[in-house]
C-alpha cells in the first residue's frame, strides 16, 4: 500500500477540547485513505488558526508533518482544503516545501494548479463572509440595536418577574437575529456563526462570551 502522513487542524481551543470537527476530518480521511489504498503511518493534529500568510511558523503539527512526509517520500493528506488554509500565498508557500498534499474532499488527481485555483477561491469566499458580517453587524447597530447580554439583575421568583426575564430573552433572540440572519442566509453552518459572533465580541443573552449552535438555532426561533 502507499504511504501517506494525516493532518487534522481546528481553529479554536474549544474545538480542540470538546473534538469537534476533529472527528469528521478523521473519518474522512480514513474513509479516503482506505478507499485509495493508503496506509495513514502518521496522523498530525492541530488547535491554531489558519490565518495569516506566515501562520507556517504558528503551527509546529503541521511542520513535523510536512519534515515526516518529507523523510518517508510520502504525501500528507488533509480532509478539506481550508484545513491548510484559505491563503493563497499559504498554499503557494506549502508548495515550495515540495510535500505533494491530498486534498480527500477534491479526490487525489487535484494538481497543485487546481489546489492554487480553491485555494484562491475560498480566499475571496473568506473576504466576502468578514465584509459581510460587517455590514450586518453595522446595519443593525444603525437601527438602533443593543448587541450584547441581559446585564439585569438576579431573576425575582414571582410570576410577573419570570415573565418580564422572558420578554427581555425575547428582546434580545430578536436584536441578535438581526446580524445572525444574513449569515445564515450565505449558507453559514450554525457552528460558523457562533464563531463569528464570538469574533465579533457579541455576548449570549446570559453574557458568556462562547456561542453553541444550540444558542444560535434559538435566537433564528
Amino acid at each position: 500500500m502507499k504511504r501517506a502522513v494525516a493532518y487534522i487542524r481546528v481553529s479554536t481551543a474549544k474545538q480542540g477540547k470538546s473534538g469537534l470537527g476533529m472527528d469528521a476530518q478523521s473519518a474522512a480521511i480514513q474513509s479516503f485513505a482506505q478507499s485509495e489504498g493508503f496506509d495513514l503511518i502518521d496522523v498530525f493534529t492541530e488547535v491554531e488558526t489558519g490565518k495569516g500568510s506566515d501562520a507556517l511558523s504558528n503551527r509546529p503539527q503541521l511542520c513535523a508533518a510536512l519534515e515526516k512526509a518529507k523523510v518517508m517520500q510520502c504525501p500528507v493528506i488533509v480532509a478539506k482544503l481550508d484545513r491548510l488554509s484559505r491563503d493563497v500565498a499559504f498554499i503557494a508557500g506549502l508548495m515550495v516545501k515540495r510535500v505533494p498534499f491530498i486534498v480527500a474532499e477534491l479526490g487525489k488527481d487535484a494538481d497543485p494548479f487546481m489546489l492554487h485555483i480553491w485555494a484562491a477561491m475560498a480566499e475571496k469566499e473568506r473576504c466576502m463572509i468578514s465584509e459581510r458580517t460587517k455590514a450586518a453587524l453595522a446595519a443593525a447597530k444603525a437601527r438602533g440595536v443593543v448587541l450584547g447580554g441581559y446585564k439585569g439583575g438576579p431573576a425575582p421568583d414571582n410570576q410577573k418577574g419570570t415573565q418580564a426575564l422572558q420578554e427581555k430573552a425575547q428582546e434580545f433572540r430578536g436584536r441578535v437575529a438581526a446580524v445572525i440572519a444574513p449569515l445564515h442566509s450565505e449558507g453559514l453552518s450554525l457552528r460558523a456563526i457562533a464563531g463569528r459572533l464570538e469574533g465579533m465580541g457579541i455576548k449570549t443573552s446570559r453574557g458568556k462570551t462562547e456561542w453553541t449552535a444550540a444558542a444560535v438555532k434559538r435566537c433564528l426561533g
